[in-house]
């Protein structure tokens, strides 16, 4: 059956025979034709490869990465979603961390931490501490860099953000600082 015409194929013969009914029916196959395609376009918009652009970003929000920049190309809009999507779960790990990292500055990410497993008792007296270096903010200032990846790092764990040679954010410096 041609989905062009499929209302009026429904139609007894002498209805479709009246000009004016056709046309008259025509306007509701079109509407219809229009939500048949939104249904058939369903499956797909939760899916970040196809789904529409301002879906995209509505997709961000419901994992938690507010704030997706129109601005940005289409591509890398799909890509953050993609990879956030994977890396939610793992939050706060060192290999979500790296991911996220890497995401977002564009290039490798290493990221070191204090974590482990020991016996009991066996434990160093200091574990909550996480490095991480990058060589790039991937196009963002620093401050929105850091408050970014402080958003991901557990909030009992010092963090020190490398990007390059420069210490753009060491938590150890902030609690010294309103501490003096």
């Amino acid at each position: 059956m041609s989905r062009d015409t499929w209302l009026l194929d429904q139609l007894p013969v002498g209805m479709v025979s009246d000009e004016f009914f056709a046309r008259f029916v025509s306007i509701f196959q079109a509407e219809a034709g229009t939500l048949l395609a939104h249904g058939d376009n369903l499956p797909h918009l939760a899916d970040p490869s196809v789904a529409p652009p301002a879906m995209v970003r509505w997709m961000a929000d419901w994992i938690g990465l507010d704030g997706i920049d129109p601005d940005l190309p289409e591509l890398t809009q799909r890509r953050l979603v993609t990879t956030a999507a994977r890396t939610m779960r793992r939050r706060g790990t060192p290999g979500a961390l790296q991911s996220f990292l890497e995401l977002f500055s564009g290039g490798p990410a290493l990221v070191e931490d204090g974590g482990g497993v020991w016996r009991e008792g066996d434990a160093p007296a200091d574990h909550a501490w996480v490095v991480m270096h990058v060589q790039s903010t991937g196009g963002l200032d620093d401050a929105d860099f850091v408050a970014l990846i402080a958003d991901h790092v557990p909030a009992h764990v010092r963090a020190q953000l490398w990007v390059g040679d420069r210490d753009i954010w060491s938590q150890a410096r902030a609690e010294e600082g309103r501490r003096g």
